[in-house]
């Protein structure tokens, strides 16, 4: 990409993004039906941010915890207009063979992503699935490849494409060349995040399913870590800060920036500090991926302190003309050699949108992502009903997350990988392409072999 490009190409894609306030109609006289698979803290957080923009009727919802899924149940059946509980499913498979939906929302754990978005599209439904795409890079094109197949919408969770003050910072900022040239871009998690205790191995809970949640995966001993929320200190379920993280800061990058894939990808790191911990996802950690001309650089600590407190979780892009910092608060740009400072910061909607504050209190909806959600959803039906590309769409999702599975690749391997996105293979390295697919568990099978 020649960095004086990239442009032409942010001011088409604000174009796109500005349309994110706009609501859209459903193509239909009924309400829209939706199912959710997954309805823990983020399925409720979608759901209920999609039920806020449109009247739509939830129809059915799926967990492998009966507890958490007959909580999701009463929570909608009262939010729903219609008052009717939501029939609710411990398989996803029974839920998808009704086929009485016309959206899924999938927001399970990341080793569940792909199987249950490949079944939700070849079911005949437009798909909005939580990041990353899956856990390993086959994967994610799996379901790339399913989604183009048969021609369904799949919107990713990845939605700072769709937060206000970062679309206002896109085009005030970035779509007006006021950064000048672009070479090079900090991406960065220093949030204290990662599990930190060794708790006992125990039996699962009684409400929990433990061989259908691990489900692909290795199975490991159960603790306490593994549900409902700290899975993701483990690798077997995901892919450690990166997965989580980067992967949101370095798809906001390639947003603003119009950037594709990277051509090239290193990292290093490991268990540094936090060594006493069972956690094996790592504490320390920077990778870099090259895009020929233009360097995004990744690090993340969840130990000390991060270098500008203002910006723990960040992208920040340095410009000949100036540098611009984003994160999920708020954006700072500042001219280099003085000049007119430019700021914004999240939108908070709560005279609209009251149930925010009870949802932050008893669901915790995070206030300054609300307005993300709700964009990101509006986008998602406005693609659905003019059967278009949303603005994260899968194929996005899918560079953006496999850039970050293929850094962990890079580290636990020790050396850079050449990727080549047309036969999606390392170049010149058999022993990095193998570990693009990770084995999966029997009975199951990768949807790469399937």
């Amino acid at each position: 990409m020649d960095r004086r490009s990239f442009l032409t190409q942010s001011a088409m894609a604000s174009t796109a993004a500005a349309l994110h306030g706009q609501a859209y109609a459903a193509s239909t006289t009924r309400p829209r039906r939706v199912s959710l698979i997954g309805c823990g803290w983020y399925g409720k957080c979608d759901l209920l941010q999609l039920m806020n923009i449109e009247p739509v009727e939830v129809v059915s919802l799926c967990d492998v915890d009966s507890q958490m899924l007959d909580e999701c149940a009463e929570l909608i059946q009262s939010r729903q207009k219609s008052g009717k509980r939501p029939r609710t499913y411990a398989n996803y498979l029974e839920l998808l063979a009704e086929k009485d939906f016309d959206i899924v929302l999938i927001a399970t754990p990341d080793h569940w992503h792909a199987l249950a978005m490949i079944a939700a599209v070849n079911a005949g439904a437009d798909v909005y699935v939580q990041k990353p795409t899956g856990v390993d890079t086959l994967e994610s094109k799996a379901m790339l490849d399913a989604a183009r197949s048969t021609g369904r919408v799949v919107q990713v969770g990845t939605q700072r494409r769709s937060t206000p003050h970062l679309i206002e910072a896109k085009q005030r900022v970035v779509d007006e060349g006021l950064l000048g040239d672009v070479a090079f871009a900090e991406v960065c998690c220093y949030y204290h995040m990662r599990a930190n205790k060794n708790p006992p191995v125990t039996q699962p809970p009684s409400h929990l399913d433990f061989e259908a949640w691990t489900g692909p995966a290795p199975m490991r001993p159960y603790n306490e870590l593994i549900h409902p929320r700290s899975w993701r200190a483990f690798m077997e379920y995901g892919n450690g800060i990166v997965g989580d993280m980067c992967v949101h800061m370095l798809d906001l990058t390639r947003w603003q920036l119009g950037l594709g894939w990277p051509k090239r990808i290193s990292s290093t790191g490991g268990i540094m500090v936090q060594t006493d911990s069972i956690a094996n996802i790592t504490d320390t950690q920077t990778a870099t991926f090259d895009f020929d001309d233009m360097d995004v650089v990744w690090t993340h600590r969840s130990w000390g302190s991060a270098p500008d407190p203002n910006y723990p979780w960040a992208s920040i892009i340095y410009g000949e003309k100036g540098t611009l910092k984003m994160s999920v608060n708020r954006y700072d740009f500042e001219p280099r050699g003085g000049g007119k400072k430019l700021s914004g910061e999240a939108v908070i909607e709560l005279d609209q949108y009251p149930t925010d504050a009870t949802d932050q209190e008893k669901w915790r909806l995070e206030l300054h992502v609300a307005s993300a959600i709700r964009g990101h959803m509006r986008d998602f039906l406005q693609a659905i009903d003019t059967r278009s590309k949303p603005v994260a769409d899968i194929e996005q999702g899918h560079i953006s997350s496999a850039s970050c599975f293929m850094a962990n690749t890079a580290l636990e391997l020790g050396r850079t990988l050449h990727f080549d996105p047309a036969t999606h293979t390392i170049l010149g390295d058999d022993e990095a392409t193998a570990q693009l697919q990770r084995p999966y568990r029997d009975p199951y099978v990768h949807p790469a072999r399937a």
